[in-house]
């Protein structure tokens, strides 16, 4: 059972660089409180707030809601489980354009990719979110989601990527999964290049990276189609443009490779994912 006390902001996204694959299937409603399935693509939960979605491109994320009831609450980090459930019914919104923190504009969001067996990403990223979220707490460390469940739309990458500032948080991770070439392997964790908090954020954000691939190793190999040991840098994020706080995204594994789609597909994968990628996070926390 999903243990983790979670701070939610309601209103809330980040688009990464995933391949935009089939039409995104909906799992079941998630929420602060949730239970892993014990099936590849399902979740269940029994919600703490109302779920919310967004009817129309969002430049505004809601203040968060925090359930947290520890005297002494921990440093914070954003969790951005990447698209969401509902986008592939909501063409308008998802591609109505944002701004994308280099001077023009993307699109609100992507349904984002799948493997070849159907299970889309959108659910992997929202399972794996909420079991790193209670590793987090079992270290004292707050969280807050970008996106309330995995039904709704949205939110736009903008609202996503303006949330570590809003809630000072020490880093955000965005979650997603690659749709490349099949016969591409491995993830890669992704930083900026535009170092929209300065230098010492730039550092920071390096770092973070660095801490997460290194974690990560011990469950995938890093990616032998993009990036350079593990890491890439780019300027066309949104969601990591507008983040003045270390932020990341990390495609956990090509999902249309064979043994990439066979280890986020199953439980037991995602939660390797899972404690590594909370290792990596704790290590750039010292904790």
């Amino acid at each position: 059972m999903r243990r983790a006390a979670v701070l939610l902001a309601a209103s809330v996204l980040v688009l990464a660089g995933c391949g935009a694959g089939d039409p995104a299937a909906t799992s079941a409603p998630g929420s602060t409180t949730t239970t892993a399935g014990s099936s590849a693509g399902t979740t269940s939960a029994t919600p703490t707030t109302d779920p919310t979605t967004t009817a129309a491109p969002s430049t505004t994320a809601a203040p968060p809601t925090t359930t947290s009831t520890s005297p002494t609450p921990g440093p914070t980090v954003v969790l951005d489980p990447g698209h969401n459930g509902g986008n592939a019914a909501d063409p308008g919104t998802i591609n109505a354009p944002v701004p994308d923190g280099a001077g023009g504009t993307k699109p609100c969001n992507t349904t984002g990719t799948s493997t070849d067996a159907g299970y889309p990403e959108h659910a992997f990223t929202w399972d794996v979110a909420n079991r790193v979220a209670d590793l987090l707490h079992d270290q004292g460390v707050q969280v807050v989601f970008t996106r309330a469940d995995d039904t709704g739309v949205g939110p736009c990458v903008d609202v996503r990527g303006e949330l570590g500032a809003r809630v000072g948080a020490a880093a955000f991770v965005g979650i997603h999964g690659d749709g490349a070439a099949p016969g591409g392997r491995g993830f890669h964790v992704i930083t900026s290049s535009l170092d929209p908090g300065g230098a010492e954020v730039a550092a920071a954000t390096q770092a973070l990276a660095v801490d997460l691939r290194d974690s990560l190793t011990a469950v995938e190999p890093v990616s032998d189609y993009l990036g350079t040991d593990g890491l890439d840098s780019r300027g066309d994020l949104a969601g990591l443009n507008l983040n003045t706080v270390p932020a990341v995204y990390v495609e956990c594994g090509n999902m249309r490779n064979a043994a990439d789609a066979a280890l986020m597909s199953s439980e037991a994968g995602r939660q390797a994912l899972a404690q590594q990628l909370a290792a990596g996070v704790l290590a750039f926390l010292g904790r």
